[in-house]
């Protein structure tokens, strides 16, 4: 596969057009089919742009509250929850990183603490003094969700974000970012496509921290991306195999699943029960093994995920259908509108 260059994914997006809230309701959201050509939708119809026999694939993880405040003495600690490591230590992404040393104890309030095993480049691995529902108590009790930056709150994370940055779907207690396609789904939309002959199926991709981190590197193949913990069972893996031998298509809702479904899937496009990490990393020129169609959100210049949908349609087709999407006033990222994406 060729190199790439972070300039050959930027495009420039008008400050406007970041949503800073979703659409009311989430299935008004508008909807860019990206095929042959371009289509302007609604995400409510999205029952008849699919086919009978169609499997969407929708991640069930939960979003926790992720942003933690901690001291170390008298200097204030920022600490955004990663993930966990098999032996219960948790990565996590420092602020005021250059104040922590391996050994220091950093106090985060209300008889939760966490002891600092090691610290390099801004990444600590720390052991917290609760675990399973305690754990995950404290965190409802003393932290807030980590927004992506890009979602403006000055005066901090609003009481309405607690479910708008949920999808309907969550089940699963451990992402620390919304897998954001599903957040368009309503109840009705979900019935709408049943009647319509889609049937559904769950994954669970536990989003990271290293989500909201810049690719920094020119040359983007020198990037690393971020392990995440997945999960696809014995029975999703048997659904979308017997889709695909119905000649039924595999609809991944949302980069998370398609990653998780991809990491899961064999040469043979069979896909097969799947438990670990991933850092699976998506570039143009990557084959595809099982998924078939993507319904995504508009994604960051010089992202990973915008890399991923550059792999999945085309390049060229990326490109026409957010330049589209800009003329159109379409609104972008977590909170913004969505595209059904064809496989190129």
């Amino acid at each position: 596969m060729p190199d790439f260059l972070l300039s050959d994914f930027a495009y420039d997006l008008p400050p406007d057009r970041i949503a800073l809230e979703p659409a009311r309701p989430r299935d008004a959201a508008r909807l860019l089919h990206v095929g042959e050509g371009l289509a302007d939708y609604v995400v409510s119809d999205l029952p008849r742009l699919l086919r009978p026999g169609d499997l969407l694939v929708v991640n069930d993880t939960r979003v926790i509250p992720a942003q933690l405040e901690a001291m170390r003495g008298a200097a204030r600690i920022g600490m955004t929850l990663d993930r966990p490591d098999a032996d219960g230590n948790w990565r996590v992404l420092l602020r005021n990183a250059k104040r922590v040393r391996a050994g220091d104890e950093l106090a985060v309030g209300n008889g939760f603490s966490a002891a600092v095993l090691a610290v390099e480049d801004g990444v600590g691995v720390v052991r917290f003094n609760l675990a399973g529902d305690d754990f995950l108590a404290a965190l409802r009790r003393v932290g807030a969700l980590a927004l992506p930056p890009y979602i403006a709150r000055p005066e901090g994370v609003l009481a309405a974000d607690a479910a708008d940055y949920q999808t309907m779907f969550a089940a699963h207690e451990g992402a620390v970012a919304a897998p954001t396609a599903g957040l368009h789904f309503t109840e009705a939309l979900v019935e709408g496509l049943r009647t319509a002959g889609v049937r559904f199926c769950r994954v669970t991709l536990h989003v990271g921290a290293g989500t909201f981190l810049p690719v920094r590197t020119e040359n983007v193949r020198e990037h690393r991306m971020h392990a995440e913990r997945g999960f696809l069972g014995a029975e999703a893996a048997a659904a979308m195999n017997e889709t695909r031998a119905r000649g039924g298509r595999i609809v991944a809702v949302g980069t998370t699943s398609l990653r998780l479904v991809e990491s899961a899937a064999g040469e043979d496009g069979v896909v097969r029960a799947f438990e670990g990490e991933t850092d699976i990393f998506i570039l143009p020129g990557y084959r595809f093994k099982a998924v078939d169609l993507l319904f995504t959100n508009f994604h960051l210049p010089r992202s990973t995920l915008l890399m991923l949908v550059s792999a999945f349609a085309g390049m060229d087709r990326i490109r026409a259908a957010y330049a589209h999407a800009i003329a159109q006033k379409y609104r972008f990222y977590s909170y913004g509108d969505a595209c059904l994406l064809e496989r190129a």
